[in-house]
């Protein structure tokens, strides 16, 4: 079980980056969240197996078809047990 603490930059924001993030996660199993910081940047959390967090790490490296994404910021955090994925 592994965590991590997410923000994504770049063109983010308006490009359906948080709902593709969100239906990607439940099909993967990773529990967390996601949401639009105040900066245009986009912030989420994702906590599950390893390697499933890894791959929407970097899914949202690309992000979904109309983002343009220059950088994402990962800060591994412990896990708390979050249950189900969340658009905030």
């Amino acid at each position: 079980m592994t965590r991590v603490h997410v923000r994504i930059r770049g063109r983010v924001q308006g490009v359906f980056f948080r709902a593709e993030a969100c239906a990607r996660a439940e099909s993967l199993d990773v529990s967390g969240w996601v949401r639009n910081a105040e900066d245009g940047s986009v912030e989420a959390v994702f906590e599950g197996d390893e390697e499933r967090v890894r791959s929407m790490v970097d899914w949202c490296g690309r992000g979904p078809s109309g983002a343009s994404v220059d950088d994402v910021e990962v800060e591994r955090e412990e896990p708390t047990g979050e249950t189900g994925f969340h658009v905030r």
